[in-house]
């Protein structure tokens, strides 16, 4: 029923919609292993915030993905708090004010990033550094300028034998490198803007935040109650962003939109992973969610 689930949660999120070709290598299992590592975690961090220099302004994809992922955490009784740097952190702040959550942490590097001591570690829509050393943004813009090496929290957490999960949609974010050679395949003309970072479970989407919304969906089919959030709450966090600063990251403007994709998109995918989900709880025999949206 799990596997089931989440091959259903992998279609409505992996769908290839940016056309970008990356989604096309999410696997339902990769979604069944992060729920595994995270139901069984203690203490969580997310790490997210993607900035657009061009714009003087973090994008929207990400800080949802990463409160969701978080209030779902702590809905199980997992420690869970989300994490980014200072130039990313009021939308992200924003989101999670909306959903109930502490203020995130604001950190500088990455050894402040494992200094609270998760034993599961996740990144949302983080840059991941390329095979010179630098960070790319999807137009192939060096951003090493404007971007904290956080994703570097990746390694030494593997080193010390932390689990670490990803979600990412264009190869250039972290965890990107335990998918080098197909994505090197799939994105020849962007091979020198692939990221090299790697994680233990990696999730490619359409869009991070929805990764980590099927995430959170199949955590909820997992544990038999609803866990995630609704298409109104998405509107509330997606408008909070953009009036503390954020932007579409495709378009570069201040509207309620995700990699170009408008609001009402955003609204109908959340809607149908809730769907989904609790189809799959009711064919578990669990009766109606009773968490307030």
């Amino acid at each position: 029923m799990v596997a089931e689930a989440a091959q259903a949660l992998a279609e409505i999120v992996a769908s290839d919609k940016a056309g970008r070709h990356v989604a096309s290598l999410c696997k339902a299992e990769s979604l069944v292993r992060a729920a595994e590592l995270l139901e069984s975690a203690r203490r969580v961090l997310v790490v997210t915030g993607f900035y657009v220099p061009s714009a003087k302004a973090p994008e929207t994809d990400g800080p949802p993905g990463a409160a969701v992922l978080a209030r779902t955490l702590r809905r199980m009784d997992v420690w869970a708090k989300t994490v980014t740097d200072r130039l990313n952190l009021e939308p992200l702040a924003a989101c999670c004010d909306i959903l109930g959550l502490d203020a995130p942490l604001c950190v500088r590097s990455p050894e402040e990033v494992l200094s609270s001591g998760p034993d599961v570690l996740v990144f949302v829509e983080r840059p991941g550094a390329a095979g010179d050393g630098c960070y790319y943004n999807m137009r192939g813009e060096d951003i090493t300028r404007w971007t904290a090496n956080l994703d570097e929290a990746a390694c030494l957490a593997m080193e010390r034998d932390i689990p670490v999960v990803a979600v990412g949609d264009g190869g250039n974010e972290a965890g990107m490198g335990c998918l080098e050679e197909e994505l090197e395949r799939l994105m020849p003309d962007f091979t020198r803007c692939l990221c090299r970072v790697e994680a233990d479970v990696l999730i490619p989407a359409d869009v991070s935040n929805w990764g980590a919304y099927a995430l959170s969906g199949l955590l909820s089919v997992r544990t038999g109650r609803w866990l995630g959030h609704g298409p109104d709450e998405e509107e509330a966090m997606l408008e909070g962003m953009i009036k503390n600063g954020a932007v579409d990251g495709l378009s570069c403007l201040f509207t309620a939109s995700v990699d170009g994709i408008p609001l009402e998109v955003h609204r109908e995918t959340v809607a149908r992973i809730k769907e989904v989900c609790e189809s799959y709880m009711a064919k578990k025999g669990v009766g109606t969610p009773r968490l307030k949206l």
